[in-house]
């Protein structure tokens, strides 16, 4: 039996019909669009400024007043950007972004009343009263209420010294002064045990104000 075989020139044309109709097929499908679920960049910010706020208010107080200036700048330059692009935000993110940002404000006006009130100058008779934990006339105290005040006196130095001004260590020591006067006028009504415990919170006391004495020596 006789085989038909087909011109070369046949089979190359064959091929390129086949190729030439993969490409349009090709052409003809269109590129893949980012879902739904794909965060756009807008979004990105948003939860990174929602991030950078949760932050920021579990933060203790202490401390952040000094750089409340460069936590305002902050913020300044994330809501700029997204305010920018806030209609790119679902209904949603909109929603968290406007929650976010009230929740920032209200936290800065709460620092920035902190700090007016930290700049005022402080009485003697308030200064006693925060360090003491309470309103007391030291100069009528009984004797057995000695301890508990030179307790809570060197107590508070301990935690509030690290952000103490010079006009705070002058207030702890004017206390520590007229508690030290109390006691040397009813400390034969104490105990051994209690004079002893008296002279330990003494010293600790003066040892707390050497170091920060040290301290503004080494930055000079």
């Amino acid at each position: 039996m006789k085989r038909f075989l087909l011109p070369l020139s046949f089979v190359a044309v064959g091929l390129s019909a086949t190729a030439l109709e993969a490409t349009a097929q090709q052409k003809s499908t269109p590129a893949k669009q980012p879902t739904a679920s794909t965060p756009t960049a807008i979004e990105r910010d948003l939860d990174v400024f929602s991030d950078w706020v949760n932050d920021k208010l579990d933060r203790a107080e202490v401390g952040v007043r000094r750089e409340l200036p460069r936590i305002k700048e902050d913020f300044d330059r994330q809501s700029k950007r997204l305010d920018r692009a806030v209609d790119s935000l679902s209904s949603q993110g909109k929603r968290e972004y406007n929650t976010q940002k009230k929740r920032y404000q209200n936290w800065e006006s709460k620092q920035d009343s902190l700090d007016a009130a930290a700049r005022q100058p402080e009485t003697a008779s308030a200064a006693q009263r925060r360090l003491l934990n309470e309103t007391v006339t030291i100069s009528r105290a009984r004797a057995n209420e000695l301890p508990e005040l030179y307790l809570h006196l060197v107590e508070n130095t301990r935690e509030q010294r690290k952000t103490w001004s010079p006009a705070d260590w002058s207030a702890a020591s004017a206390v520590l002064e007229r508690l030290n006067a109390r006691y040397e006028q009813v400390r034969e009504q104490l105990p051994l045990e209690e004079r002893v415990r008296i002279r330990s919170l003494q010293a600790e006391f003066r040892t707390l104000e050497k170091a920060r004495d040290v301290k503004d020596i080494m930055k000079e």
